[in-house]
């Protein structure tokens, strides 16, 4: 199952998604006080095959937004979760997480946050403050989307408590990274998480076993397996949730592999008019221009 969140003739609804026929069948308009992939997420763990009529429209018709508007907390972060973009951040002169030469890949999972008003749809703008940043990157990454929520979760019983996975661009300002010793304010930037198009149910792929290709005007810059991720999704929710209780439509990015800006000499950042594509494979593509 697919399940995407637009706008449709001025209103917010989610929906389910027939990706061979391009259209999405609407299901349950949003209100001001509830985010309703949430509520959906919440009624599926009781009732996995539920009861869905609505009117079916266009992909045409539509504007594709974040599939989760209103999470429990801000996105939760991987960094540095693919050996060889790891050593390519470590020898960047941005990374701030290494305490020497020789600290490239992490002994636990580096987590940060970017904050919920950083999300954009899979086809919107990505309006960068050139005034603030000029060294823009991308960094294309598998997203997990919590189902059932929980507090240390073991990791034999991580997947048990996830709804299913998207797409994610961790759009990060390298300069913001790099002058403040941390990444909050480099990667919460607002527009600069670009998430979707939809949610594809966990049921339907398998998560440790998807290709993630990303393209920078048509020139492909990232391309890896998530059979590659140094710290699994079971080894990240457990992580996570040790600390924090985690919530259903909780949003977690797994990190993103070599091939971003910072990893070529001279760096190769992002800019104005640059188009970014980012595809996972049983997922989707989303694509988004650097404005």
């Amino acid at each position: 199952m697919r399940i995407a969140r637009v706008m449709f003739q001025e209103a917010i609804w989610i929906g389910l998604v027939n990706p061979l026929e391009s259209s999405i069948q609407l299901i349950a308009e949003q209100q001001a006080s509830f985010d309703p992939t949430i509520a959906f997420i919440e009624n599926y763990i009781d009732k996995p095959t539920p009861d869905i009529t609505g009117k079916v429209v266009s992909f045409s018709d539509v504007t594709f937004l974040p599939p989760i508007e209103k999470p429990s907390k801000n996105v939760i972060c991987v960094g540095k979760n693919y050996i060889e973009h790891a050593k390519e951040f470590s020898g960047s002169g941005y990374d701030s997480s290494a305490s020497d030469k020789n600290d490239v890949i992490p002994d636990a999972p580096i987590m940060f946050s970017k904050a919920p008003g950083s999300m954009v749809g899979a086809y919107e703008d990505v309006l960068v403050p050139w005034d603030l940043s000029s060294e823009i990157d991308y960094e294309a990454e598998l997203g997990v989307i919590i189902g059932r929520g929980g507090r240390s979760i073991p990791e034999q019983e991580a997947y048990e408590h996830v709804f299913g996975y998207t797409i994610i661009n961790d759009i990060t300002a390298r300069d913001l990274q790099s002058r403040h010793k941390q990444w909050l304010l480099g990667k919460s930037i607002d527009t600069f998480c670009p998430i979707g198009p939809w949610i594809v149910t966990a049921d339907e792929l398998d998560p440790e076993n998807l290709q993630l290709n990303c393209w920078v005007n048509g020139e492909r810059r990232q391309h890896a397996n998530t059979s590659d991720l140094i710290f699994n999704i079971p080894n990240i929710i457990a992580t996570a949730s040790a600390s924090m209780a985690l919530s259903p439509g909780d949003i977690i990015a797994t990190g993103t592999p070599v091939g971003v800006g910072i990893g070529f000499t001279p760096p190769c950042f992002l800019k104005s008019g640059d188009v970014v594509k980012v595809e996972i494979s049983n997922i989707g593509v989303i694509e988004n221009t650097i404005v």
